[in-house]
């Protein structure tokens, strides 16, 4: 059993009721399985739009499953039924608008309606929780983005240490004086 534990949750009404294949959280266990070589354990959940569900799942992953990262997919965007920023703001003690602000950036080079999506991150405990848009494309787009401040940011929060491929993913850690 690993000490690493990375909660993945699909945020889709319609893959919850089996309408969709969940092909979002499928692409962040292959990004995350490519970048990472620590061994690592998944909790798994594909939940609805729900923001009360939504939180509880983020909270269930952080408090009890003991994960030092959680990723979310879907419900970013404008609709009305879209709300797992908020879900993510009413579970975290401290936000990290830069995760979102880079999100946007990078996806605003292959479409211009990134600026309608409203990723955003933010630490509860010493969970760092980070929301990605709902296509697979754009979920490993923007996790090539910001996943290089993440083994750090999770090193700030005594979190475990992630071991990354360095011919995949370009980790930032300071050097230590």
């Amino acid at each position: 059993m690993s000490d690493i534990r990375i909660g993945i949750i699909n945020v889709s009404d319609r893959a919850s009721k089996g309408i969709y294949e969940d092909i979002p959280g499928k692409a962040i266990v292959e990004t995350l399985s490519e970048y990472l070589t620590s061994d690592w354990e998944k909790e798994y959940a594909v939940i609805p739009d729900e923001q009360e569900q939504i939180a509880a799942t983020i909270k269930e992953m952080a408090d009890e499953k003991g994960c030092c990262l959680v990723v979310t997919s879907g419900g970013t965007g404008p609709a009305v039924r879209d709300v797992t920023p908020e879900a993510t703001e009413a579970v975290c003690q401290k936000m990290l608008p830069g995760f979102g602000e880079l999100m946007r950036q990078e996806s605003l080079k292959y479409v211009p309606t990134a600026i309608l999506s409203r990723q955003t991150a933010g630490i509860r405990g010493k969970c760092l929780v980070v929301n990605l848009p709902g296509k697979p494309k754009a979920i490993r787009q923007c996790l090539d983005a910001v996943f290089p401040a993440i083994p750090y940011c999770i090193d700030l929060i005594e979190g475990p240490y992630l071991e990354c491929d360095p011919e995949v993913v370009s980790v930032f850690r300071p050097v230590q004086k």
